[in-house]
């Protein structure tokens, strides 16, 4: 133990020299009351579409049960802070708003390479056996971040760390290495409720609890087929995703502007013309988010809610290119599109 106890601040150090911002440790089963919120987040059908919630609960609420031989878990969190203010974006009705951590490269990409490469440190230092996560198991990845004490779930659900504010990219290394545990992150959201308060949908039933059926990141990235009527007004300009809550946070007083160029905006993804977007066929979608999270959600979804906002535009200069697409070969665009058409 006492090696092993040696191993964790070079360990530590060895992160740093890989780019992420922090390294805390924690072990698998710090997290008992995850199994609980998440059974209830399903009951109240909270997840919307997202179906692999249900099938993967067991896994999600117990780290232990997705890899029953790992003693420690190692979260990592690396800084994606924007230069600018997001909320500026939803002022320009013309153009579209994208979520800041869909700007540039996705970020499973960067941070998973960051994570084979300590992953690998790990074994040549310590023999130990090691499995890497970025987002795409059934990983709790924020409770286990709270647990390690990177930071806290807020109101809104999401992670807030006192020095990278809401903007932190997680990853976790489980390991069969007995590392010693930090300490968790107490909640210091205090009496502020500036996240629920902001949300255009109002997607917060109560504080720490969110219905995704309402949320616009899940409508514009996981929902499938036409979004309901009524809350599409509400989306407003965002097309993928959204960083109201996030934004609004005070604790983004802290936070840097990112060192790592790979999440810094490109510049044709800030602003970008909703007539130019609305024009994009299948080609043309897969080359401009080539290296994008956004291209995951495919070019009909997408060009889906590029017409939303053309619809919430005001602008009748638009309407033609709303018109041009009502007869598109995707039934969902096509409404949309006729949706838009009316709207202006």
């Amino acid at each position: 133990m006492a090696q092993m106890n040696q191993l964790k601040p070079r360990l530590v150090a060895q992160a740093a020299a890989e780019g992420f911002d922090a390294c805390r440790i924690c072990r698998p089963g710090d997290i008992p009351q995850v199994p609980d919120r998440l059974a209830a987040f399903v009951q109240q059908g909270h997840h919307g579409q997202m179906r692999w919630m249900e099938e993967r609960m067991a896994w999600r609420g117990n780290p232990a049960a997705l890899w029953p031989e790992a003693r420690s878990v190692i979260m990592l969190a690396e800084n994606y802070g924007p230069a600018t203010d997001p909320l500026a974006a939803l002022e320009n009705r013309d153009r579209a708003a994208i979520s800041v951590y869909a700007h540039n490269r996705d970020y499973h990409d960067v941070v998973k390479k960051r994570l084979k490469r300590l992953a690998r440190w790990l074994v040549t230092e310590s023999g130990a056996e090691v499995k890497v996560f970025v987002d795409t198991a059934p990983v709790a990845e924020k409770p286990l971040a709270q647990a390690a004490g990177l930071g806290w779930q807020g109101k809104h659900t999401n992670l807030v760390c006192r020095d990278l504010g809401s903007w932190a990219f997680l990853g976790s290394v489980f390991t069969t290495a007995e590392l010693e545990p930090d300490a968790p992150e107490a909640d210091h959201c205090g009496s502020c409720r500036a996240c629920l308060d902001i949300c255009p949908t109002d997607a917060f039933p109560a504080p720490y609890q969110l219905d995704a059926r309402r949320c616009i990141s899940y409508l514009t990235i996981e929902h499938h087929g036409p979004v309901d009527p009524a809350l599409r007004p509400l989306l407003g300009n965002r097309i993928y995703g959204c960083d109201d809550c996030l934004a609004v946070c005070p604790w983004n007083k802290f936070a840097q502007v990112a060192s790592e160029t790979k999440y810094h905006a490109r510049d044709d993804l800030t602003g970008p013309r909703l007539a130019d977007l609305a024009a994009l066929d299948d080609a043309g979608f897969r080359a401009l988010f080539s290296g994008s999270p956004v291209k995951r959600i495919g070019r009909d979804r997408f060009v889906r809610n590029v017409l939303y906002a053309i619809g919430n535009s005001a602008d009748p200069a638009l309407r033609p290119v709303a018109q041009a697409l009502t007869g598109d070969p995707d039934p969902t665009v096509a409404e949309a599109a006729q949706w838009a058409a009316a709207r202006l």
